[in-house]
């Protein structure tokens, strides 16, 4: 096992993850700042009005997206427990 081999297989790790989570990441973001925006527009300046909106397009886009991540998930897993025999070396 090289160190080129471990940086490799760190950034591919790091890379899948900023995949799966970017879907609710992005739908949080799109809720939060629209709200911001009437909130700024109307002057309702009420803290938890954010809260619901948030979690249920975060819920929304992890039932959406969650076939996908799993794929991802397991694809990786897969090649993960693949390679195991090839490290022994």
């Amino acid at each position: 096992m090289t160190t080129e081999f471990v940086l490799a297989l760190g950034r591919e790790a790091i890379t899948l993850t900023l995949m799966v989570s970017a879907p609710m990441l992005a739908a949080g973001l799109i809720v939060g700042l629209s709200i911001s925006l009437l909130q700024a527009v109307t002057q309702i300046h009420e803290m938890t009005l954010t809260f619901i909106p948030k979690i249920i397009a975060v819920a929304g886009a992890l039932m959406i997206f969650l076939p996908w991540m799993i794929n991802l998930l397991v694809d990786f897993t897969s090649r993960l427990i693949l390679m195991i025999p090839t490290l022994t070396g």
